[in-house]
């Protein structure tokens, strides 16, 4: 448990909050002493190698991996309070995508927090599913079975249950990873149009060729947060050093990228 001190240089307000928090598996560390407030209507990329903890940050926050220590708050109070607030998309590996299941019923899914379990889905939450599936051009596969769908078009599937959440925070595990350059730039699309309108979105990325043209904020990680603040002030050769390691080939990508950029 993170002690009163250092709780008190946390914002109450922050849309998420993680004090102090370590997480590991079968007794191994795989976050070390994480500690952040992320900002009110961002966009903040998660960015480190693989095996730095990424994914694992994300499900932490969502109470869907155990902590050994620390502290989450999502406006303040924890998650399981303020469920409503939080849209999740997760890795596409992660779904059973065999689930009988048309595209309409997983959008609706992000409805339950206001239809509530075991209350009928009514014509206004029909609704809704079917304008988030046509706010990511999905509307025309509303009853297609989503194992039918491809790559890409199930990540906007699952972009649309999110929206259709009316989050206020979205947290979002490599929403990029096995999509076409169409479909990255529609989802970039509703990213911004989600931070425009005030919300925060996390996203778990691993592109550094577009870090800076997707993210004002980011946090590098491999297993400690390396540095974290806004796009311009952290990503920098030195950081990128310290959050890769030996991986020179695709440092010196970065470096010349940033280069370019400054």
């Amino acid at each position: 448990m993170a002690s009163s001190a250092r709780t008190s240089e946390h914002s109450a307000n922050a849309p998420l909050s993680i004090h102090d928090m370590t997480v590991a598996y079968h007794r191994r560390p795989v976050l070390w002493d994480i500690d952040f407030d992320a900002p009110q209507a961002r966009l903040i990329g998660i960015v480190g190698p693989n095996g730095a903890g990424k994914s694992t940050l994300i499900k932490a926050a969502l109470d869907l991996v155990p902590r050994v220590s620390g502290v989450v708050s999502i406006y303040g109070k924890p998650y399981r309070q303020q469920r409503r607030l939080v849209g999740y998309v997760p890795q596409r590996e992660s779904v059973d995508w065999d689930f009988p299941v048309n595209a309409r019923d997983v959008v609706t899914m992000g409805r339950y927090g206001q239809i509530g379990w075991c209350r009928p889905v009514t014509r206004r939450h029909r609704a809704a599913a079917m304008e988030a599936l046509d706010r990511v051009g999905m509307a025309d596969y509303a009853r297609r079975q989503i194992s039918q769908l491809s790559g890409g078009q199930q990540q906007r599937v699952f972009l649309a249950r999110a929206l259709a959440q009316e989050a206020e925070l979205y947290l979002m595990d490599e929403p990029f990873a096995g999509v076409d350059a169409a479909t990255e730039q529609a989802i970039m699309a509703i990213l911004e149009d989600l931070k425009h309108a005030g919300k925060t979105v996390l996203v778990v990325h691993h592109d550094l060729q577009t870090v800076s043209d997707y993210f004002d904020w980011l946090i590098l990680l491999n297993m400690r947060i390396v540095d974290a603040g806004p796009t311009a002030d952290v990503f920098t050769h030195d950081n990128l050093h310290k959050t890769y390691g030996g991986k020179l080939t695709l440092l010196s990508e970065a470096a010349d990228l940033i280069a370019k950029q400054r």
